[in-house]
């Protein structure tokens, strides 16, 4: 019986060793030591231009260490945006190698897509994130700031063509109209320099595929009667082609805001520019703030959600900081409305 004792204890000692060294050579978390950027340096300047989007720029860091266990390391390249401090970060790049690289302009479509102003250098921040699992809190290494000025990427739209009597009927000629989403539903402003304009929609340069309006009820008709506007003036044309509807808009643009000597009470209107295609005043503006409507009316307005000069309806206000004399120009052109306030 004091045998069986004996084995009893020699037993338990055994799996109380055994289990107290599994728990000495399991992995034991450091306070990892975060990655560092070594490339670019902070303060470069990058101007991107489509002469020069198949240049590359590469980033380069330190590698994220003191796991304490054997880690496999992924680092993503995050951008921040200005004045965003990577609130919400643009993850450009994966990998688990060092380095990476891109070229200016896959990095001038993300800073499009954050809507960044064309043209004008802004200030952004490059911070390498290093993750190993989801147990794992990702570490983050030092921001680097860069000036980079992206460049305004034409994008082909669909279009449809509006030929007329006001431009000799000539499609290969016409203005256009596009369609942003792809989605067969068309908008511009054309403008017409007669009074009653008659006009039609072409699918292209030619008249191969035409619309137009058989009984002037806004209806599309294949090959259909010429549409016929009203007075001179800036018309805004949306077109539906899966639903075979349209609609044409005689508008007066103006500006109105506390900025203007008219407050929010009337309109200063922009005058037509045939140069340039586009509408716009000389006003004297006081500190405050201005959006762009039609007809005197709310109907149609435009504002600059992001102030980066490119306009959408019922938008926000857009800020003047400084009193002076100002040059306003509105570019309805599209298929992206646009505008400048330059100060005289």
């Amino acid at each position: 019986m004091k045998k069986y004792r004996l084995l009893y204890v020699v037993m338990a000692a055994a799996l109380v060793l055994a289990s107290c060294q599994k728990a000495e050579v399991g992995p034991v978390l450091q306070d990892p030591t975060a990655p560092a950027i070594t490339a670019p340096a902070a303060g470069v300047s990058l101007v991107l231009t489509e002469a020069n989007a198949t240049e590359v720029v590469t980033f380069a860091w330190s590698a994220a260490t003191n796991y304490g266990f054997a880690a496999a390391v992924t680092y993503k390249v995050e951008l921040g945006m200005p004045g965003d401090n990577f609130a919400t970060p643009v993850a450009m790049i994966t990998t688990t190698a060092l380095t990476a690289t891109t070229t200016y302009g896959e990095l001038n479509n993300i800073l499009m897509a954050a809507e960044l102003t064309p043209a004008v250098a802004a200030d952004i921040q490059v911070r390498i994130a290093a993750t190993v699992n989801d147990k794992v809190a990702t570490s983050y290494s030092n921001a680097v700031t860069l000036s980079v000025k992206p460049y305004r990427v034409i994008v082909n739209y669909p279009k449809l063509y509006v030929p007329g009597s006001y431009q000799g009927w000539a499609p290969d000629k016409a203005p256009v109209i596009s369609a942003l989403l792809s989605d067969g539903k068309y908008e511009g402003y054309v403008w017409f320099s007669t009074a009653a304009v008659n006009f039609k929609f072409t699918d292209g340069p030619s008249w191969d595929k035409n619309w137009g309006d058989d009984g002037a009820d806004g209806t599309l008709n294949p090959g259909g009667a010429n549409i016929v506007a009203g007075d001179v003036g800036m018309y805004k044309l949306n077109v539906n082609i899966p639903s075979l509807t349209y609609t044409s808009v005689r508008t007066v643009w103006g500006v109105i805001g506390n900025a203007t000597a008219g407050g929010w009470d009337s309109d200063q209107k922009l005058a037509y520019d045939p140069a340039t295609n586009t509408l716009s005043v000389k006003l004297a503006l006081v500190a405050g703030e201005l959006k762009f409507r039609a007809n005197d009316a709310w109907d149609i307005n435009l504002g600059d959600n992001k102030t980066n000069l490119s306009l959408e309806y019922g938008g926000a206000n857009i800020p003047i900081a400084v009193a002076g004399n100002y040059t306003i120009v509105l570019d309805l052109r599209g298929p992206i409305y646009t505008y400048v306030i330059t100060k005289n």
